[in-house]
């Protein structure tokens, strides 16, 4: 069985962040989402895996590089633009061979993995297995319709009237039987070619298409919003470890990870938090769920439920929640006169501020 990671697209939803950054690249407790999902296939026992990529490939490759970190062996096969799932199993045939193999969105986070369900796949090969969870948004997911005895009867990709709450997680099972699907259908009013239509090509066809419904986490990490609550939910694992200096005058309480050649004085660390290698935080206060990532400073400042990408600093700052903060950012207070907010701002930036 191999493994399919779909690593292209632009990151829209996350921009600025993704216009410097591959979306599959943002950390989450100072790790790239991507790589959640490379281990998740290594621990299912799956070691060729094929990485669609796009316009960020170098990114990806220098990150990823052969999978040899992971235990995988990785091949990287180009998208010349995101053209849809189905396309991307439509480029990959080569890769695929005849193979079983699971599809995996590389900005999506299962907690658990995928070991069962790849496990359950190898010993009952339907066609086609789905993955799904109920959503409180159906219209932003590819929805399923399920019959009274809980079999897939239809797929609608971002359907305005949903038939269901019920949306396609971003990891599917297929036999090669896929490969005629994806061969047989038309793109659809968004250009693309849709998983979902290959799918219900399957099941028009009288192909043995199952589902499980997930009631565990997961998220599709494509804003900031679900990126700050993955975060949260991945910090809430981590087990307190001080390999960093940690001052007399520092109070380090709960589940905190300070890594190696980080500093903390005069400070209040309360967990879970996650500090990287070589941080410096002075006289301030890191609250929960907070991932600070190596190389930054945090100085006379207070920090909670927040993602600080390397290289960057907070200093002088009273308070800073609930916030993505990027590479090689400073983060400084307003000078008080005069009384106004001085904004350098890139394209397509969000901004609030309190007068």
């Amino acid at each position: 069985m191999k493994a399919l990671l779909l690593s292209g697209g632009s990151g829209t939803r996350l921009r600025p962040i993704t216009h410097t950054s591959a979306k599959q690249l943002v950390p989450v407790a100072n790790k790239p989402v991507l790589f959640y999902g490379l281990e998740a296939i290594a621990e299912a026992g799956i070691t060729e895996v094929g990485i669609i990529v796009g316009d960020t490939a170098e990114e990806i490759r220098e990150a990823v590089g052969d999978g040899g970190a992971f235990g995988l062996d990785v091949t990287y096969i180009p998208q010349e633009a995101p053209l849809g799932l189905a396309h991307a199993v439509l480029i990959a045939r080569e890769f695929l061979g005849d193979d079983d193999f699971v599809m995996y969105l590389g900005d999506n986070f299962v907690v658990g993995g995928i070991t069962d369900l790849v496990t359950a796949f190898r010993a009952e090969r339907p066609e086609a297995q789905i993955l799904l969870t109920k959503v409180p948004n159906p219209t932003a997911f590819g929805v399923a319709e399920l019959n009274a005895a809980g079999r897939v009867v239809g797929l609608e990709e971002k359907p305005r009237h949903p038939k269901s709450e019920l949306a396609l997680v971003g990891v599917y099972l297929f036999t090669p039987a896929v490969h005629e699907a994806v061969r047989a259908i038309e793109p659809s009013w968004r250009g693309e070619l849709e998983i979902t239509h290959a799918i219900q090509w399957l099941i028009d066809t009288g192909r043995d298409v199952r589902s499980t419904t997930i009631s565990g986490y997961w998220k599709d990490t494509g804003n900031v919003t679900d990126m700050l609550e993955v975060n949260r939910s991945v910090l809430e694992t981590v087990e307190r470890r001080i390999d960093g200096t940690i001052d007399d005058d520092s109070e380090i309480i709960g589940r905190v990870v300070v890594e190696r050649g980080a500093k903390v004085t005069g400070s209040r660390i309360v967990g879970p938090v996650v500090i990287g290698a070589n941080t410096v935080i002075v006289d301030s206060y890191v609250g929960p769920f907070t991932s600070i990532a190596a190389d930054c400073r945090i100085e006379d400042s207070e920090i909670e439920y927040s993602i600080v990408l390397r290289d960057s600093s907070v200093s002088g700052v009273r308070r800073v929640e609930a916030s993505l903060i990027g590479r090689n950012v400073e983060v400084t207070p307003a000078p008080r006169k005069p009384a106004a907010h001085r904004l350098v701002l890139g394209d397509h930036s969000k901004v609030q501020i309190s007068s």
